[in-house]
């Protein structure tokens, strides 16, 4: 089992940056394939990005060039530096985390188990 928690979220101006973090509690950190989703009011939810236990990273189109997925195993922990932030990265942002089945292909929320509870980004313009 994956404990999951979000945190770095706020109130950003457009062109700006945020970077957000999420520690785990697991004991097979190393092993699993980790992800950053977002979902605005009325929205589904979208993979942003995601990395897999070789460090092999997969993005949004959305957000290729603005958004670094990064590990940390030593600490457990996700972050998601993100930049040149724009309106439409507003949302909810969770992170999520696999059984150590490995990423596939795309950022789909069908192939994570573990979630946090989310934190709050806004981008005024």
């Amino acid at each position: 089992a994956a404990q999951l928690e979000e945190s770095g979220g706020g109130s950003v101006q457009a062109g700006g940056s945020l970077k957000l973090t999420c520690g785990a509690t697991t004991a097979a950190f190393n092993s699993r394939c980790l992800a950053w989703f977002r979902q605005s009011p009325g929205q589904e939810r979208e993979g942003v990005a995601q990395i897999d236990k070789f460090v092999r990273t997969t993005y949004a189109d959305s957000v290729k060039g603005r958004f670094s997925v990064s590990r940390d195993n030593t600490k457990k922990t996700l972050y998601l530096q993100m930049t040149n932030l724009k309106p439409d990265d507003t949302g909810m942002y969770y992170c999520a985390a696999d059984r150590a089945s490995g990423c596939s292909g795309d950022i789909r929320d069908t192939d994570f188990t573990y979630w946090g509870t989310g934190t709050q980004v806004t981008v005024v313009s």
